[in-house]
């Protein structure tokens, strides 16, 4: 190994006592190709046991709580203990790598599209609809119903711990239904979940309790508990960084083992808001956090310098997402000083090669400027 990368291979103990083996994880990627009944296909076990092996923990792609959160079609779920066998399926694969396995747990929200949720029946936390072409209008929650998915994020958290995994993270990124009450665009509430910017941290913090609870009482080892978060909208009035700071001050104290940042650019700089806009994102975040929970930060990370450069910010861990589903052997080749092998574009005749399941790689070819394709 180039002497430069070794800190990339130094292990990190997590608050909870678990130890990993490096400070590289993979990034939660969607794949588009599970069984309708949201049980996982064999592709996608292949697809995760190819890229397993180098890491030192894997996050799943998001698996829906209940059955009005699915986001978007042909994913996996962890909305009823049916799906135990199959998700444990998936742990496993990751397991046998020698990887810890994390499973993202989340709810679309306003995110969902009718054809996929009972009745056609989206929920939010308002009655507000995305700013995007085509957007429905969600119905607000009521807060029997807030209640009931803040417990169905805790049963996916006990199913998770029956299928062997070694974690969860809560995602509350990308505009999905956490994220939006959180959001000053969706969450116009008047009651305990909305109105000031500490009442929309109210159901995120109500699910972390939930699940902190649940692994108390079912997990009979430690237990990863992570929270992925997006640090701005773009929409007005939508989530600042400032707003982020503030409760990423209140998250770094609720017993989390890491908070996760989503950003397409590690090295992106907020949009307004802050006294200094050159400084970047990361910075803002670790200075906030100040020691008190590991930070996985992520985004275009392509090379081993890309990877060196952002450790180097002081960030526990880095995800990758598009680097290793291009190069599924990314983390072998800097381990073993074969960095300059890396393949940073993906070959259209490769797709058996790289174990990419259909779904997945029918997005990759027909999504331009999402991934580079030669």
């Amino acid at each position: 190994m180039n002497e430069k990368y070794k800190d990339l291979f130094s292990p990190l103990t997590l608050p909870n006592g678990v130890e990993l083996k490096n400070r590289l994880v993979i990034a939660p990627m969607t794949h588009y190709s599970s069984n309708p009944d949201g049980t996982v296909t064999e592709d996608e076990l292949r697809y995760y046991a190819r890229r397993s092996g180098g890491v030192s923990a894997v996050i799943t792609a998001c698996t829906y709580v209940i059955q009005n959160g699915k986001g978007f079609f042909y994913h996996f779920g962890a909305d009823r203990d049916e799906l135990i066998p199959s998700l444990r399926k998936v742990a496993t694969a990751i397991k046998e790598q020698g990887a810890k396995a994390i499973l993202q747990i989340y709810h679309g929200g306003r995110q969902s599209p009718p054809d996929l949720v009972p009745n056609g029946d989206i929920v939010s936390a308002s009655a507000i609809p995305a700013e995007r072409p085509g957007a429905k209008t969600p119905r607000a929650l009521t807060e029997t119903e807030i209640e009931e998915i803040i417990d169905a994020f805790g049963e996916a958290t006990r199913r998770a711990i029956e299928a062997g995994y070694d974690g969860v993270e809560v995602h509350g990124a990308n505009g999905y239904l956490v994220q939006q009450f959180f959001s000053p665009h969706s969450n116009r509430r008047e009651d305990r979940f909305g109105g000031s910017l500490e009442r929309r941290m109210a159901f995120p913090l109500a699910i972390i309790d939930k699940i902190n609870s649940v692994v108390a009482a079912h997990a009979k080892s430690p237990f990863i508990v992570g929270y992925r978060f997006s640090p701005e909208e773009a929409e007005t009035p939508g989530i600042t960084m400032v707003d982020t700071l503030k409760f990423v001050d209140v998250l770094a104290d609720q017993g989390l083992d890491y908070l996760h940042v989503s950003l397409g650019d590690f090295f992106s700089t907020p949009r307004v808001g802050v006294d200094d806009l050159t400084k970047t994102r990361v910075e803002y975040l670790l200075e906030t956090i100040d020691n008190r929970v590991p930070l996985i930060g992520v985004g275009s990370i392509q090379t081993a310098d890309d990877a060196r450069k952002a450790l180097d910010t002081g960030v526990a861990l880095l995800a990758i997402g598009r680097g290793i589903i291009v190069d599924p052997d990314w983390v072998q080749k800097i381990q073993e000083g074969r960095e300059n092998e890396i393949i940073t574009k993906i070959n259209r005749n490769n797709q058996k090669e790289l174990v990419i399941p259909d779904g997945l790689w029918h997005k990759i070819m027909n999504v331009p400027g999402w991934f580079p394709v030669e």
